[in-house]
């Protein structure tokens, strides 16, 4: 690993004395802010890898409602209760699937939920 460190490191040097970094757009410019400023350090790279796979925090929060709404309707005995949260879990699930439709993902499809449920243990659990 320290071969290749050293090599990346050279092409830096190189690529700088050569100019390759003068002029770029922004340059003397504050960075623009991090989009996960309030996200733990130790969580920002699996956000970061879900956003570069096409999810964002807003799908993401849906979905833990949705997951607490039907662990909710699971464990209620009122028939009444469960009428309105099945209403809530309607409601939930068709802002998910307005969410998901925007990036024209398919949310009905058994190989995209099966792969959702496993990004779900590994990340909400």
């Amino acid at each position: 690993m320290d071969r290749f460190a050293h090599m990346t490191e050279e092409k830096i040097r190189k690529a700088y004395e050569e100019g390759a970094f003068d002029n770029l757009p922004g340059a003397g410019k504050p960075l623009p802010p991090d989009p996960l400023k309030g996200i733990p350090d130790d969580l920002k790279m699996a956000y970061r890898i879900m956003k570069n796979a096409g999810f964002s925090p807003d799908e993401m929060d849906v979905k833990k409602e949705i997951m607490s709404i039907e662990d909710l309707i699971r464990h209620s005995e009122n028939k009444l209760e469960k009428a309105g949260l099945e209403k809530e879990l309607n409601r939930k699930l068709l802002e998910y699937n307005r969410l998901m439709s925007k990036k024209r993902l398919k949310t009905n499809s058994s190989v995209f939920r099966k792969y959702l449920d496993q990004i779900e243990d590994k990340f909400l659990k």
